[in-house]
């Protein structure tokens, strides 16, 4: 098995993409027990006109067709930013074993920053998480997106 580091630059080459195609960049993969990348997304709501279409979404619909099982057990989704209460929602109904993120996202983010809505009694499944790989290049990226964005226009 190749280390978190390895499977976030994996991510991290998603974001790019996502830049490129002018949404937020952010970037997913999902990666399956043997350490096999089974999915590779990035964020792509403005382009499929889908508010649901983020990144971790993404990876976690591709994973499960590339399973057959919408059961992620034994899986583990690296994103190159910490994930909202959507995609949150989303990784226990996979029961992925674990995420990991880049960069906190001070706004939106519920595993750590905002909230932590893992360590609420509800929730019939734990997803272990670790936080902060790559989050300087995460933060580098989007922080390069939103300059553009707001820079004037000539």
């Amino acid at each position: 098995m190749r280390s978190d580091e390895y499977y976030m630059h994996r991510a991290l080459d998603q974001a790019h993409l996502a830049f490129k195609a002018g949404e937020v960049p952010v970037g997913a993969v999902v990666v399956d027990a043997a350490g096999e990348v089974i999915a590779a997304t990035h964020n792509a709501p403005v382009a499929r006109h889908d508010p649901c279409a983020h990144a971790e979404v993404q990876a976690l619909r591709a994973a499960g067709r590339a399973l057959g099982n919408y059961r992620l057990d034994g899986c583990t989704l690296y994103v190159t930013l910490e994930p909202c209460m959507m995609c949150l929602g989303a990784m226990v109904n996979a029961r992925l074993a674990r995420v990991v993120y880049g960069a906190p996202e001070p706004r939106t983010g519920m595993l750590e920053s905002k909230a932590n809505l893992l360590a609420q009694p509800w929730f019939n499944h734990r997803v272990a998480v670790t936080a902060g790989v790559q989050a300087a290049a995460s933060k580098r990226l989007l922080k390069a997106f939103f300059s553009a964005r707001r820079a004037p226009v000539s």
